[in-house]
């Protein structure tokens, strides 16, 4: 009985594989394919598959593999997050230089506007002071680093 049943079952199955498949355009101008049309229409008879040829695969493009797969997904989304954290360690970095950089700048220009000598030592290590035009000079430039650094 059980031989029976199972052999009916794989001959319906058969029939279903077998059955002959049309294509037609429907009234909305729609293609469509069936193994049976609908009465009135024009239908093409299809050619089937060969017998044991098996139908290829669609080709799926890497993001939508990528998008499809919860556990891809869940690691596409880390990955966004950990690049994200690094750009704001990296803005973060970027300011505190920036600050330091700002508040260096402020002292040397505070320094060459105290109206103290100010020295400096060569490089056979003696100590020479800054006359006039080299404490302006030194000034200007301070100035510019205080613009650059402390926007």
């Amino acid at each position: 009985m059980k031989r029976t049943f199972f052999a009916l079952v794989l001959a319906a199955a058969a029939c279903g594989v077998f059955a002959q498949q049309y294509k037609w355009v429907d009234e909305n101008g729609k293609v469509r394919y069936g193994d049976l049309p609908p009465a009135g229409v024009q239908a093409t008879p299809l050619k089937p598959p060969p017998p044991g040829a098996a139908t290829p695969a669609p080709e799926v493009k890497k993001d939508t593999a990528r998008a499809s797969t919860p556990g891809q997904g869940a690691g596409k989304r880390q990955e966004d997050a950990q690049k994200e954290r690094e750009t704001q360690a990296r803005a973060e970095q970027d300011a505190q230089i920036k600050r330091e950089n700002c508040a260096r700048a402020q002292e040397v220009l505070r320094t060459m506007e105290s109206g103290q000598r100010i020295s400096r030592t060569d490089s056979k290590g003696e100590r020479y002071y800054l006359d006039d035009a080299q404490i302006a000079q030194e000034t200007a430039k301070a100035r510019e680093s205080v613009q650059q650094w402390c926007k």
